[in-house]
């Protein structure tokens, strides 16, 4: 029987599990990558970054960390060489198409008006047909030659953190265009060596826009180089909680919030009457978990003293996947007045430098703003496919989250899936449990319910983003609902979602990737 082809899009974390997955089930992978490299965001990073997750949470189930490596957070160049490491044991690189931009995708199936009046995913609820194909379009970027790959299922791995910077929009001549200095995104910063970053930043007035992991990486560099005679200006919306460590008052913070009994604080998207109950009358101690570690947050970093405190809690934050890693010092750099602490919830710019809101008769002189604003994941996702249909339907509304089912499946896209663009606490964990569920099903395990059911369980999820996360639900997290969510695909697979040994080791032990090894 000929094997069935699986074009991925993307040789990053999400792509190298999902092309490890695909062969397991006897599948033909193909890894498109644009890149020359596999790594994805840490083929090419900071050079000071770190891992922001203690590296027992950020590990391959079947893959561990080598005894060698002993740091809790490893810098990024460990990292690129584990994820190197795990390519290189499951034989991955030789599925790998460097150098290949996916320039556009094609479904060639049954006509729009067929597919529309579809009760079933694809018509049939299966993972392939005979009546569909994708034409993934690529160009090589070594000798700029075209070609099209045909293929019967497509995993889009294409991540939501780089290739579309999410720049701010300015008033009329307001934009960068009347600034006389340098303004560049973090992603072209982070495209530099550390001697050329160096060089590049040294005897500037370098102002960072954001407050996340990027602009804190960032900002320290900059005051490396500089110190206090050209101070490096942080330029910040709102505060948030970035966490200077793991271990709130001493106690490791995946027991607060990476167990069962943590998860029973919080309503769930369909839960049960009595589940609900249950988080209704536990709700004191979930807003006391969440007090316990803003205060340790709060008294560590000295927030009170430089007007840090969020006006959000440490709940929603974690809800969001809003809590990144402080870098060592980072106050303390601060304090010395090597780094400016600006607030600004909108700004533009002049000729001299940049003009915060409701200051426009004082421009903050400044020669180069480095823009750490984030990436527009979802313009990435939408503008991938061919189709205006697909487009629409994969963007869904501004006012929701991306409507994936299991965060994977698109009710009303056909023989496809997006691995990678839901966020977690720790990514990698996530990614591989979805990629293990999406192996299984396209391998006819199970089937997914209609799309009407399935449309159903994403208006749930999406409620839930909204109560938990804000304004940010958009980032679709499960940063607070890792155990819910894969007990769901565990069920869906005919796996027993309970891991641990003993009724209170399933209560109170913290989960992680290694509870899901077999």
């Amino acid at each position: 029987m000929e094997r069935r082809q699986v074009g991925i899009v993307g040789a990053g974390i999400s792509g190298l599990l999902a092309c490890k997955y695909m062969l397991q089930k006897g599948f033909h992978p193909i890894v498109l990558e644009a890149k020359s490299s596999i790594g994805g965001v840490w083929s090419k990073t900071i050079a000071t970054t770190k891992l922001q997750t203690p590296k027992a949470l950020f590990q391959f189930s079947d893959f561990p960390w080598p005894s060698s490596v002993l740091q809790d957070f490893p810098h990024n160049q460990l990292v690129l060489q584990y994820i190197t490491d795990y390519a290189n044991h499951f034989d991955l690189l030789r599925h790998v198409k460097f150098n290949t931009i996916v320039q556009s995708l094609h479904y060639h199936g049954p006509p729009e008006h067929e597919m529309k009046a579809w009760h079933l995913w694809g018509g049939t609820g299966q993972p392939f047909s005979s009546k569909g194909k994708w034409k993934v379009s690529v160009k090589n970027t070594l000798n700029d030659s075209s070609e099209e790959y045909v293929v019967d299922f497509v995993i889009l791995c294409v991540g939501r953190f780089s290739d579309v910077p999410n720049i701010p929009e300015f008033p009329p001549n307001k934009g960068p265009e009347v600034f006389g200095g340098k303004v560049m995104h973090s992603q072209d910063y982070s495209a530099m060596d550390n001697q050329t970053a160096s060089h590049f930043v040294k005897g500037k007035h370098v102002t960072v826009v954001g407050f996340q992991k990027s602009a804190l990486d960032i900002a320290m560099e900059c005051q490396a180089v500089n110190g206090k005679r050209h101070p490096c200006r942080v330029l910040y919306r709102s505060e948030h909680w970035n966490i200077p460590d793991y271990q709130p008052w001493g106690i490791p913070l995946a027991f607060l919030y990476l167990t069962r009994f943590s998860e029973l604080l919080v309503h769930k998207p369909g839960e049960g009457l009595l589940l609900s109950l249950i988080a209704t009358i536990l709700s004191p101690l979930r807003w006391l978990s969440s007090k316990f570690v803003e205060t340790h947050i709060t008294r560590k970093l000295g927030l009170r003293k430089f007007g840090m405190v969020p006006d959000h809690s440490f709940h929603q934050a974690i809800n969001s996947c809003l809590i990144p890693s402080m870098p060592d010092k980072f106050y303390e750099k601060v304090e010395e007045g090597s780094i400016l602490l600006k607030k600004a919830p909108s700004f533009g710019f002049c000729q001299e430098g940049i003009l915060a809101d409701g200051e426009e008769d004082k421009p903050l002189k400044t020669d180069l703003v480095i823009l750490a604003t984030g990436f527009r994941g979802d313009k990435k996702l939408k503008d991938i496919f061919a189709s205006p249909t697909f487009q629409d339907l994969i963007d869904g509304s501004p006012n929701s989250t991306v409507p994936l089912y299991r965060k994977c499946i698109h009710p009303e896209i056909p023989q496809l899936a997006v691995i990678g663009f839901s966020e977690s606490v720790a990514n990698l964990y996530t990614y591989e449990m979805t990629c293990r569920w999406l192996a299984e099903l396209l391998d006819g395990t199970f089937q997914v319910p209609s799309i009407g059911e399935m449309k159903k369980d994403v208006k749930k999820w999406d409620d839930y983003m909204k109560q938990n996360s804000g304004q940010y639900h958009r980032r679709s997290c499960v940063g607070a609902l890792h155990i819910w969510y894969n007990d769901q695909l565990c069920k869906d697979m005919g796996w027993n979602p309970r891991r641990k040994k003993g009724f209170m080791a399933e209560l109170f032990e913290p989960y992680g990737p290694l509870d899901y090894s077999s």
